[in-house]
């Protein structure tokens, strides 16, 4: 059964899904069964701070946003006599010849069309048909993002599965010494609050950062981290620091090696997702695993995810993300008990279950 796996997404251009393909990569190839696995990669791509799996290639030099991909992908996949074509994002080739697997992380364009222009939803939304039509199997994330592409996209049940994300074994609690070695590489203060995630609108981050100019005068040993990569495009956040005068309280980090991550998130006093809406929120469970009590949003995936773990806040209301983090930092029982059914709790997620799920779903095509 030879797989090929489009890894043309692993890059700092699509860090979440470049995580989810990296990290299901590796753990397909630690699977017993294994299937032949082959990654397609554009080698004019520049390479990111993720690492790729020692795998075998399979060169196309053509982006996902390039129409050549058309052509080209269905050229090299017929060459290489692939049995299954896995792309992990909506814009692929469309008729690559080989039985199709996709995966959806979420539609985020059609739950918030304020945030995009009016083309960008129109190209957004026929893209999405058309790769949702053409896929035999087309994987999600979570429930949220099924029911979803259901209402909105009308997919059929049957053609949907949900394979939750796993959470990577480095993440773990870390020693003492790491935790200082990282605090040093990143000059971060003693007492922190951390987000890790992008800066795009439905992060909900200018009310992360309001609500952080109430907690601040209350815990001024302590600062907001905010970890990530950095769109220029939207630097609303900065902006509403320094209309509350807050700057000397809260630090941008930009984007973090992946190495560096674990020892994050161990200092960090608490972590904080304040998102609208999230097809998974990888972050919340890597915060988990590595023992740091989490407060999130209470909306799509991320009460799945955190399931009893978390302290939920409306992410609508600047007042009760406000509540949340000055609960969390005034009550030290409460940190420890999340922080101990954190780590309980994504020890249920796990690349290899997530794997072992995928092949399974690859033999399901390659026996059709």
């Amino acid at each position: 059964m030879k797989v090929i796996l489009d890894a043309r997404t692993a890059n700092d251009h699509f860090p979440g899904i470049g995580r989810y393909v990296a990290s299901l990569a590796r753990a397909l190839m630690q699977l017993e069964k294994a299937p032949e696995l082959t990654l397609l990669v554009d080698p004019k791509a520049q390479p990111g701070r993720l690492q790729l799996p020692s795998l075998p290639i399979l060169s196309c030099p053509a982006s996902p946003f390039s129409l050549r991909q058309q052509w080209l992908v269905p050229h090299v996949l017929r060459i290489a006599h692939a049995h299954v074509y896995h792309s992990p994002y909506y814009l692929m080739p469309y008729r690559p010849g080989v039985p199709i697997v996709l995966t959806c992380h979420d539609i985020i364009p059609l739950l918030f069309p304020d945030y995009f222009t009016a083309w960008q939803r129109l190209a957004f939304h026929l893209s999405h048909q058309l790769a949702l039509h053409v896929a035999e199997v087309i994987l999600v994330v979570s429930q949220t993002t099924r029911d979803d592409l259901m209402r909105h996209l009308h997919v059929a049940a049957h053609k949907i599965t949900v394979i939750p994300e796993g959470v990577d074994e480095h993440f773990r609690p870390q020693t003492p010494e790491e935790i200082e070695r990282v605090r040093h590489i990143y000059r971060l203060p003693t007492y922190y609050v951390l987000y890790v995630g992008s800066n795009k609108p439905h992060k909900n981050l200018v009310r992360l950062v309001q609500a952080w100019a109430v907690v601040a005068p209350h815990h001024r040993d302590v600062f907001l981290v905010i970890a990530g990569p950095w769109d220029a495009r939207y630097p609303q956040a900065r902006r509403a620091v320094e209309e509350l005068g807050i700057q000397e309280h809260v630090l941008f980090l930009g984007a973090v090696a992946d190495e560096h991550l674990p020892g994050l998130y161990s200092g960090a006093l608490c972590f904080v997702s304040p998102s609208l809406y999230e097809g998974f929120g990888l972050p919340v469970l890597e915060a988990m695993a590595c023992g740091t009590p989490v407060a999130c949003s209470d909306v799509a995936s991320l009460p799945e995810v955190a399931g009893d773990a978390a302290l939920f806040f409306d992410p609508h209301k600047v007042e009760c993300i406000q509540d949340a983090l000055m609960r969390l930092l005034s009550d030290a029982d409460l940190r420890d008990d999340l922080a101990m059914r954190g780590r309980e709790r994504a020890i249920t997620f796990s690349w290899k279950r997530t794997a072992a799920a995928t092949a399974e779903q690859y033999a399901r095509l390659v026996c059709w």
